[in-house]
């Protein structure tokens, strides 16, 4: 039976992708052995490295723009730290907008270095919207936000100017809508939300920005040094940056961000119409922010709930379970999502 993931993350990829990468494992480059077990300082992985920075700068629009990229690890949540490591000047300030559990912890982090100001925040409505009209102080050396909330289903549609750095983690819609990336300052996304299998951080940084900070940095929180090192100040994660390097790929072969974000229109038209449409469902968040990579819903009639997961298993629908913290359900539908499982799951919601 075909299997339609909706899973949050790890996130569904291409079959194209997996197949490549599954060949990869056993036989890389036709060299008889295993992307997983041959140096990352020999030049077949260094290949697949560069590739994957270069290709993650064009698809951006950010190449030969003074940004540079890099695949760490450790996640956005240590990124978390990193950020205010190396952008928050020592007796400095940050600004931070709240609008979910991961935006949460990155203040926590931030606050551990140095002074934070919560600019705004949803959090009164279990963060079901995006705060507007706030105001950025000026004497801040960045200000922080989350493009898109995963447990909440929220997204923003436009980005703040601000005085100082511009930082966005972009974990679960990066590569997912055409934006002007140059806006941004640094940018910072976990792989297995919308590019490859967790273990990669890619983190985009103009390279201007950084050494400011009249601080000590731990040599392993330090991008200058990781930049220096082109992302191998340490053993890099091999199979995730590759898995991530053929996404890209794919991504550029489908026509790049502003082909995907057509299709990703359409699949979240199509889901929201029949949320909307039906009265036996509502949505989650607010409308003027929906999210348009993970879709958040509730089934009003709750005696209806078993019978409806019975027919979602029947028909192979995977990982659409909601968030504890929000409950109902969640479509993630990210890029490699194709629209015909959109079109099962929402003849399901027309029959139950």
């Amino acid at each position: 039976m075909k299997k339609h993931n909706f899973s949050a993350g790890p996130c569904i990829l291409p079959q194209d992708v997996l197949k490549k990468a599954s060949q990869a494992v056993l036989n890389f480059n036709n060299i008889d052995l295993s992307l997983i077990e041959i140096s990352h300082r020999s030049s077949d992985f260094v290949a697949v490295m560069d590739k994957a920075t270069d290709l993650a700068l064009e698809l951006l629009d950010l190449k030969d723009k003074g940004y540079t990229a890099l695949f760490l690890q450790g996640g956005a949540s240590l990124e978390f730290l990193m950020v205010p490591y190396n952008l928050m000047k020592k007796d400095g300030k940050a600004a931070y907008l709240d609008t979910g559990a991961w935006s949460s912890k990155a203040i926590k982090e931030a606050k551990l270095l140095g002074e934070v100001e919560v600019v705004a925040s949803s959090k009164d409505k279990n963060y079901n919207y995006i705060p507007k009209d706030f105001k950025i102080p000026s004497n801040v050396d960045y200000f922080h936000c989350t493009s898109n909330n995963t447990i909440y289903g929220t997204q923003i549609k436009e980005f703040p100017k601000t005085d100082g750095l511009l930082v966005c983690d972009m974990s679960s819609d990066i590569f997912s809508r055409k934006l002007d990336f140059s806006q941004f300052d640094l940018i910072y996304a976990g792989a297995q939300k919308n590019m490859g299998p967790a273990g990669a951080t890619l983190v985009i940084i103009k390279d201007d920005i950084l050494g400011n900070t009249n601080r000590q940095i731990p040599s392993m929180l330090d991008y200058k040094i990781h930049i220096d090192k082109e992302s191998m100040f340490n053993t890099p994660p091999v199979f995730s940056v590759y898995v991530s390097m053929l996404t890209l790929e794919w991504l550029k072969d489908l026509g790049g961000i502003e082909a995907v974000e057509k299709l990703n229109n359409a699949k979240a038209e199509l889901l929201y119409n029949e949320i909307d449409r039906n009265p036996l469902f509502e949505g989650a968040a607010a409308v003027e922010d929906r999210s348009n990579m993970n879709v958040t819903f509730l089934l009003k009639e709750l005696t209806k709930k078993d019978h409806f997961d019975a027919m979602c298993k029947e028909a192979g629908i995977n990982g659409i379970k909601g968030h504890r913290s929000v409950g109902g359900f969640r479509a993630s539908i990210y890029n490699a999502m194709p629209i015909e499982s959109i079109e099962v799951l929402v003849d399901i919601m027309k029959k139950l």
